[in-house]
């Protein structure tokens, strides 16, 4: 008998990824793990921790007309080409910020929900915590390479399992398609940037993607089977759409969904 189980037990996948952790989001079972704590610069994989923390702060309050600094428009790379005097509520930043990454829209959530990037990074770190991490130190809500912030795979991934408790965190991470809401301009539909979920894994909902020259290539991917909720993170890996797949199927075969 014994030996009939161990034939049947998959085969964890390989990864080039630098620093990898499968996790069972449901009990929190860490099912695979490379460099889970290692600290790794985690790029826009950050703006899941930003959601998170929006959602904490402020419950479902997400109706409310934010203010556009000078400071918040003016950041780019990634960006939602928000302008000073757009009408827009949180919400409509936040859904922006998951779904085109837009470093413009973290920086005002920081700003509309604890007043500035520091007071808001503080405010990271907290709920962080909270939600298990303790490798991680966060300076600003989009991830952009900074001196200092950083995290590790173990961090992300619990964080992510802790978020996924959350229904609005659910949707936010979800979203193929969003038409950002402008009240004082027209309406501009923006697609993810998460080309797993473009590519209708099955049961794939969620959740962010990253890059930039120091953190390389990152995704957080996550899917629901049967009940289950896999989440992997992959930081610093040039495989991370096929990786993605391959850790999630694996984790669902070890729990007997496929």
């Amino acid at each position: 008998m014994s030996k009939d189980v161990i034939a049947e037990t998959p085969t964890p996948p390989t990864t080039i990824g630098e620093a990898v952790v499968l996790i069972d989001a449901d009990t929190k079972d860490i099912l695979f793990a490379k460099n889970p704590d290692k600290w790794m610069h985690p790029a826009s994989t950050t703006k899941m921790v930003t959601l998170l923390t929006a959602i904490e702060l402020k419950g479902t309050r997400f109706d409310e007309l934010a203010t556009i600094s000078p400071y918040a428009a003016s950041v780019g790379e990634s960006s939602l080409d928000i302008r000073v005097g757009d009408e827009i509520t949180l919400e409509g930043l936040i859904e922006g910020m998951m779904v085109a990454s837009g470093n413009d829209a973290a920086v005002a959530v920081a700003e509309n929900v604890s007043g500035s990037v520091a007071a808001f990074a503080q405010d990271m770190e907290r709920i962080a915590a909270k939600a298990g991490a303790k490798n991680s130190k966060f300076l600003n809500p989009h991830g952009l390479t900074q001196m200092g912030h950083h995290t590790t795979a173990r961090d992300l991934a619990l964080i992510a399992a802790y978020g996924m408790q959350y229904d609005m965190f659910r949707d936010k991470v979800a979203n193929d398609y969003y038409k950002v809401p402008f009240q004082n301009r027209a309406p501009v539909t923006i697609r993810t940037t998460n080309h797993f979920i473009r590519n209708k894994y099955p049961g794939a909902n969620g959740l962010k993607t990253g890059y930039t020259s120091a953190a390389g290539e990152c995704l957080i991917a996550s899917a629901t089977r049967g009940g289950h909720t896999m989440i992997v993170v992959l930081l610093n890996d040039d495989d991370r759409w096929d990786d993605a797949v391959k850790f999630l199927d694996y984790g669902f075969k070890l729990r007997g969904v496929i």
